[in-house]
């Protein structure tokens, strides 16, 4: 393993704390998609970027790498991961499974106050749409999905979905980047009628839908005329 990753000893608290601050940091970053696909990262970029040194900058990187989020080649660069159309739907897939398990789970404990919220962020990502915001959209989005999946109380299936978010947010960025979205996605309005009706079937197919027919109407280059 390149030097930059070997290095595994305990931090002083405060280089522990600050690697953990960089780490979520630029997690968001990577899953809101602000970072482009094969965009190459550097310790002194990143320590600059947080001003920190190269110790909690290289730990961030290391757990990055652990989690998918970012790649490191042979020769010790560090990049965003750029997928490829299988890896693609194999990430849609999983959204799918756990991301309609979790929906389900959520649905007994959901509230209307809750789902006035959703509609609140529902309502958002139609104003980022219209001015082609795409990190905007993806932040919004995962919010939106976020606020019911909580409710499910099940945070070991939520790291799961939380972790495929974060893989695919690059490419997320760049995909959604050649939509010509007018409205928030028809599967929200969806998501939001079943949780009002308390209808789990229909919860689970229309955030089944919601997870997969994007990706997938990407991928086959239907996106771009809409």
């Amino acid at each position: 393993m390149p030097p930059m990753l070997m290095q595994n000893r305990p931090e002083p608290p405060q280089t522990q704390s600050a690697h953990d601050r960089v780490y979520r940091a630029l997690r968001l970053q990577i899953m809101h998609g602000e970072i482009a696909p094969g965009a190459a990262l550097t310790l002194r970029g990143i320590g600059r970027q947080f001003d920190v040194s190269m110790t909690p900058a290289r730990e961030a990187v290391r757990r990055l790498v652990a989690e998918g989020a970012l790649t490191l080649s042979s020769s010790g660069r560090v990049t965003t991961p750029e997928l490829s159309p299988d890896r693609i739907e194999e990430l849609a897939a999983l959204r799918a499974l756990i991301e309609v398990e979790l929906a389900s789970r959520a649905l007994p404990r959901a509230h209307i106050a809750m789902i006035d919220r959703m509609r609140v962020v529902n309502e958002s990502i139609s104003q980022v749409i219209v001015k082609r915001d795409a990190v905007g959209y993806l932040r919004l989005n995962l919010e939106f999905h976020r606020m019911l999946y909580l409710r499910a109380q099940a945070p070991a299936m939520l790291a799961m979905a939380e972790t495929v978010w974060l893989q695919l947010g690059p490419t997320m960025r760049s995909l959604y980047g050649r939509m010509g979205r007018t409205q928030a996605p028809q599967g929200h309005r969806a998501i939001l009628a079943a949780l009002e009706a308390g209808d789990e079937p229909g919860l689970r197919l229309a955030v089944r839908s919601d997870v997969t027919h994007g990706l997938r109407m990407i991928l086959s280059g239907e996106g771009a005329a809409r």
